[in-house]
């Protein structure tokens, strides 16, 4: 099944929204969200028509955001995804939140379980990772 963000794009709605989803994991559902952990159309786009410059704001983004998911208390990797803005990069890595917020949502169905980057690429100049939880 899938769903729409919500239109405020609230960060903390959205983990709230994941734990609402959390018990389907139990009943053996796979809960998958998706998105880019890099999404500056502008910087990709220029490097797709041949700028091919390295996009070292997206090592920082990256991560922060490794760091973060990783983390073993929850509580500690809510709080810093809500306040993703503040992130180093944040902004130029997601000019707007859209394709972040998937992984809010994942966050909260996640509950304790400590996240496990699975991939990591570097997509057009920007490095680019995946996540699992549990």
């Amino acid at each position: 099944m899938q769903v729409s963000l919500r239109a405020d794009l609230d960060p903390a709605a959205h983990i709230a929204f994941g734990e609402v989803l959390q018990p389907l994991r139990d009943e053996g559902i796979l809960i998958m969200g998706s998105g880019m952990t890099y999404h500056n159309m502008q910087t990709l786009l220029a490097n797709i028509h041949g700028a091919n410059r390295a996009v070292p704001e997206s090592e920082l983004f990256d991560g922060w955001l490794t760091n973060v998911l990783t983390a073993r208390a929850p509580d500690d990797r809510e709080t810093a995804l809500v306040e993703w803005q503040t992130a180093p990069a944040a902004r130029i890595a997601h000019p707007r939140e859209e394709h972040l917020l998937p992984l809010h949502v994942v966050v909260g169905a996640a509950g304790s379980d400590a996240g496990r980057r699975t991939l990591k690429d570097t997509v057009l100049g920007a490095a680019e990772s995946a996540f699992q939880f549990g």
